[in-house]
């Protein structure tokens, strides 16, 4: 499943830059990481991680879940460089 959503990213990404690391951790499902602009869904260290049921995430990317509203109330856990989470917040906003 998380590798149908990490090729979606993969499109979604076309063109665009993304520059740094993070992770989705989607828990037991598994993890994306975006890094300099590619996808995969092999677990390694990130700058920033998010973690997320794979539902949330789903949410997140087709723009039905406010990534602020998200956090505040503890669907999303974020760690890490804050910077590089708000990179992703003006990617997908």
């Amino acid at each position: 499943m998380l590798e149908d959503i990490a090729g979606d990213i993969r499109k979604g990404l076309d063109g665009k830059r993304f520059n740094g690391s993070l992770k989705f951790d989607c828990g037991d499902d598994g993890v994306i990481i975006l890094e300099d602009g590619h996808v995969a869904t092999d677990d390694q260290p990130t700058d920033c991680t998010l973690r997320l049921s794979t539902d949330n995430l789903k949410k997140l990317l087709r723009g039905q879940l406010n990534p602020m509203t998200a956090v505040m109330m503890g669907k999303i856990k974020i760690s890490g460089d804050m910077a590089v989470a708000m990179k992703l917040g003006k990617l997908i906003g």
